[in-house]
């Protein structure tokens, strides 16, 4: 199940009155308790791996696109490295605000995955409908030290996945999320 309008967020992307937790699991004073649920961000490391991927590919890129044409063909040619730079500027922005989308909530019964930037979704799991938690890290994950979160349930389309969390935070949440999918599930 997927929901979610632009006009349930605010301009950070927390939610009306509801509380934010920052990547240190702080909780910060954006409403009273039991306003709503208790979201939590995604760490500043995803967005640095992200960035850093960013400038590294388009950099070789825009030194491709302005070396070789500036060499063979005289130095007006090296004009052709501006567009990847400026791509390079442009998906900077774009990195940031995808990060700062993306936030997850366990509640009682489910677990709420938010992101989005210009089409909000926001995802719902419930804990007896899941079949499998994995938690992965690729070469270049484990290089930041982070982790993603992947939950299986019998829709094919459900794509719930939380990526660049903290390894202790990944292992946490993958051993909360399967004793309560298993207590849940106990009882269909």
């Amino acid at each position: 199940m997927e929901t979610g309008s632009p006009q349930d967020t605010g301009p950070a992307g927390t939610q009306g009155a509801a509380k934010t937790r920052d990547a240190a699991g702080t909780q910060g004073a954006a409403g009273a308790v039991g306003d709503g649920p208790v979201w939590i961000a995604l760490p500043p490391g995803l967005l640095k791996m992200r960035r850093l991927l960013l400038v590294v590919w388009l950099g070789l890129i825009s030194l491709a696109a302005g070396l070789v044409p500036g060499l063979l063909a005289g130095p007006a040619w090296a004009a052709f490295a501006l567009p990847p730079l400026a791509l390079t500027v442009w998906g900077w922005v774009m990195i940031g605000r995808n990060w700062r989308s993306w936030r997850y909530a366990e509640r009682a019964d489910d677990l709420l995955i938010s992101r989005g930037v210009l089409w909000r979704e926001e995802t719902v799991v419930p804990y007896g409908r899941m079949q499998l938690v994995e938690v992965t890290s690729g070469p270049v994950e484990r290089h930041f030290g982070l982790a993603s979160v992947q939950l299986h349930t019998a829709a094919a389309w459900t794509d719930a996945t939380i990526p660049g969390l903290d390894p202790a935070e990944a292992e946490r949440l993958r051993d909360r999320l399967t004793e309560l999918g298993e207590a849940r599930s106990a009882g269909l």
